[in-house]
C-alpha cells in the first residue's frame, strides 16, 4: 500500500541518511550536541539544494534530558518528554526486528524538513512504544544515549536493521546509504541479507555474501578521534540480543575478532569513508591503519545559525546569501557601522537573556567571552582558569564570560568540570562576572554564538574532530580564539580571522605540558593583543569580524559540505 503523505517521495531513488540523533528544532529534543545538530544542518541544506534525501533516526520520547544546575554547580537531569503527535504524522505500516528471540514492532513517525526554496526532506523517526511490545521493548526508543550496552545495542539494531526494513516497507528506493557514525552500521548486515546467493552447504557457509554489492551502496562518516566514541560490543552480548540474525564467523571478519567494532563494520562495508576535517581524516587513518579515509570538512546551515539582526544586514547588502553562502566573500560592501550595530543588537539580546535566566549582572559594553559545548574532560572548559590569579589581574573590570553545556549523565569528570566552573564564578565574583546558562540547546546556542564578542575553544589536541560552534560564530562576525585542531586549522589566519591558542599541531608536546603551554599563550594574547584591540582599535576589530564572515562563513557552511558529498561520495 502506498501511503499518501509520502507518495511523491518514493518516485525516484533516494540517499538514505542514518543518524542516531538529529537536531531539527528545540522542541524536538532528539539530539544531544554536535553530531545531531550537524545532522540537522545536513538535512536543511539537502532540502535547500533539492537533493533526493530521506533520513532515519529514533523518536526518543523522553529526549536527551533537561539540565538543571543547583547553586553549587551540581547537574540534575530531568526527562525532556514531548508529544510527537503535535509535530509529526504516523505511517500505518509496521516492521519487526527480532531482539532476544522476540519480535519487536516498530512504527514510523514522519516529519518534513521544508526549505523556503520548496525542497522537502522526509525524516523517519522509529518508535517501539506500541501495545504489541513488552513494557521493556516499548521503552527502547525512549532515551537518547540512555541505559547500558544492552540498551544501546538494541537501539542500534532498531536503527540499522529496522530502519532499512521500514524504508523498504514504505516503498522507498535507495541508491546510497549514508551512515552518520557507527551507530547505524548494522544496516550493512541487513543489506548483505538482501545481496546474498544460496549455495549448498552448512549454515555458516550457506551463502555467498556479496560484500562488493553492499559496499557500492554505502558511505560512512566517522566523527570522533576519541577511542571511547567508537561503539564496541562483545560477541556474547550480540548472540544474546541478535543471535541467529547473522553468522558470527562472518561477522568477526567484518567487525573484529575480539568484539564487534561498529566503526570497523561500517568501514569494511562502505565504498567511501570520510572524516570531518582534514586533520581528522589523517588522525582517523592512524587510528585505523590500512583504510583510505577521505576528509570533507563540516559546515553549518547559514540561515539557521545567523542572528536576526545580521540576517537583515545580509539581506540588504548580500541578497541571495542564504542559498549562496559564497556571497559572503563580498562582505566588504557592508558599512562598518552597520555590521557593528547588528552585532551589538545580538549582544544586547544575549545579555538581557542571560540576566533573566542566570541572574548575573553583565555589561553591554564589556568584552564578552563565550564558551559553550558538551562538558567533557578533553574540551578543557576550565583551561581559562589555569592560573586564576593571572586571569584576575588581566580581566578584572575588562572581561565577562558566559558558559553553557551539558555533561552526559554518566560522565563524572564532565559534571565535575561544571562544578569547578561554579567555584570559579564564586571566587571571581565582583571582579570578573561569569554566567553559566543551563539547559543548553539549539535556541540558547544561537543566542550565544551571535551575541558574544569572541568564541573560545580549548580542546586537547588531536581530539577535536571538527567543531562547528566556531563556524556558527563566524557567520555572525564573531571571531574565534581557539586551539589549532579540527576545522580551525583550516579556518585560522592569525590576527586576521581570529587567534590561535598554543603551538601549531606539529609542535604539540606531552599532555602534561600542554595545559600550561596553552594557558600561558591564552593569557598572553588575551592581555597584550585581544583586549587592547577590542577596546582601543574598533576599526581593526570590525575588520576581523568581516574577515570571519568573508573567509570562514564563506567556506565552512553545509551547502559547500553537501555539494562535496554529492560529487565525492554519492555519485560514485
Amino acid at each position: 500500500m502506498i501511503i499518501p503523505i509520502i507518495e511523491k517521495y518514493i518516485k525516484e531513488p533516494k540517499i538514505a541518511y542514518f543518524s542516531m540523533e538529529i537536531g531539527l528544532r528545540p522542541d524536538i529534543p532528539t539530539y544531544s550536541g554536535g553530531l545531531g545538530v550537524l545532522a540537522g544542518d545536513t538535512l536543511r541544506s539537502a532540502a535547500d539544494l533539492n537533493l533526493p534525501f530521506v533520513a532515519v533516526t529514533l523518536i526518543y520520547r523522553k529526549g536527551y534530558f533537561h539540565q538543571k544546575i543547583d547553586d553549587k554547580g551540581h547537574q540534575i537531569e530531568l526527562p525532556a518528554e514531548w508529544d510527537p503527535s503535535l509535530l509529526m504524522t504516523t505511517a500505518p505500516e509496521k516492521v519487526t526486528v527480532t531482539i532476544e528471540g522476540k519480535p519487536v514492532y516498530i512504527q514510523a513517525w514522519i516529519y518534513f524538513v521544508e526549505s523556503v526554496r520548496g525542497g522537502n526532506i522526509p525524516v523517519i523517526f522509529l518508535d517501539t512504544n506500541l501495545p504489541e511490545n513488552t513494557p521493556e521493548n516499548r521503552g527502547l526508543t525512549d532515551s537518547l544515549y540512555g541505559g547500558d550496552e544492552n540498551y544501546r545495542l538494541k537501539q542500534e539494531a532498531i536503527l540499522g536493521i529496522g530502519g532499512v526494513r521500514m524504508l523498504r516497507k514504505l516503498g522507498f528506493q535507495i541508491k546510497k546509504y549514508h551512515m552518520n557514525e557507527g551507530h547505524a552500521a548494522l544496516l550493512t548486515l541487513e543489506l548483505l541479507h538482501e545481496y546474498k546467493k544460496d549455495i549448498e552447504a552448512v549454515w555458516d557457509e550457506s551463502y555467498i555474501w556479496d560484500f562488493e554489492a553492499v559496499r557500492d551502496f554505502c558511505v560512512f562518516t566517522t566523527h570522533t578521534p576519541v577511542e571511547a566514541g567508537h561503539d564496541k560490543f562483545s560477541y556474547d552480548l550480540y548472540n544474546r540480543i541478535l543471535g541467529g540474525y547473522f553468522p558470527e564467523k562472518v561477522l568477526r571478519k567484518l567487525a573484529g575478532e575480539k568484539y564487534i567494532n561498529m566503526t570497523l563494520l561500517g568501514f569494511n562495508l562502505s565504498k567511501y569513508l570520510n572524516g570531518v576535517a582534514k586533520k581528522h581524516g589523517a588522525v582517523s587513518e592512524n587510528m585505523f591503519p590500512g583504510y583510505r579515509i577521505n576528509a570533507i570538512t563540516n559546515g553549518v546551515h547559514s540561515y539557521t545559525w545567523t542572528s536576526e539582526s545580521l540576517k537583515k544586514v545580509y539581506d540588504k547588502y548580500l541578497p541571495g546569501w542564504a542559498n549562496e553562502p559564497e556571497l559572503f566573500v563580498r562582505v566588504g560592501v557592508i558599512p562598518d557601522e552597520e555590521l557593528w550595530a547588528a552585532h551589538f543588537e545580538a549582544k544586547r539580546k544575549l545579555i538581557d537573556y542571560v540576566k533573566s535566566v542566570a541572574h548575573v549582572d553583565l555589561d553591554y559594553d564589556k568584552f564578552t567571552i563565550g564558551f559553550a559545548r558538551r562538558a567533557t574532560a578533553y574540551k578543557r572548559a576550565d583551561l581559562l582558569f589555569y592560573d586564576i590569579d593571572k586571569l584576575e589581574r588581566i580581566g578584572t573590570g575588562k572581561i565577562q564570560i558566559i558558559y553553557a553545556g551539558k555533561a552526559h549523565p554518566k560522565d563524572t569528570e564532565g559534571k565535575q568540570l561544571i562544578e569547578k566552573i561554579f567555584s570559579y564564578i564564586q571566587r571571581l565574583k565582583g571582579k570578573i562576572n561569569i554566567a553559566f546558562v543551563q539547559d543548553y540547546d539549539m535556541e540558547v546556542a544561537l543566542k550565544l554564538i551571535s551575541g558574544v564578542d569572541i568564541w573560545l575553544n580549548t580542546p586537547l589536541r588531536p581530539l577535536e574532530a571538527s567543531g562547528t560552534s566556531g563556524m556558527k560564530a563566524a557567520h555572525n562576525g564573531v571571531v574565534n580564539f581557539s586551539v589549532l585542531d579540527g576545522w580551525w586549522i583550516e579556518g585560522h589566519i592569525e590576527g586576521y580571522t581570529g587567534w590561535s591558542i598554543g603551538p601549531a599541531p606539529t609542535d604539540v608536546g606531552s599532555d602534561k605540558d600542554m595545559n600550561r603551554i596553552d594557558a600561558e599563550d591564552l593569557y598572553k594574547k588575551l592581555e597584550n593583543i585581544i583586549i587592547p584591540t577590542y577596546y582601543n582599535d574598533r576599526k581593526t576589530w570590525v575588520r576581523m569580524m568581516q574577515n570571519a564572515i568573508g573567509k570562514n562563513a564563506y567556506y565552512f557552511n553545509s551547502h559547500r559540505m553537501m555539494r562535496r558529498y554529492v560529487t565525492e561520495a554519492y555519485i560514485r
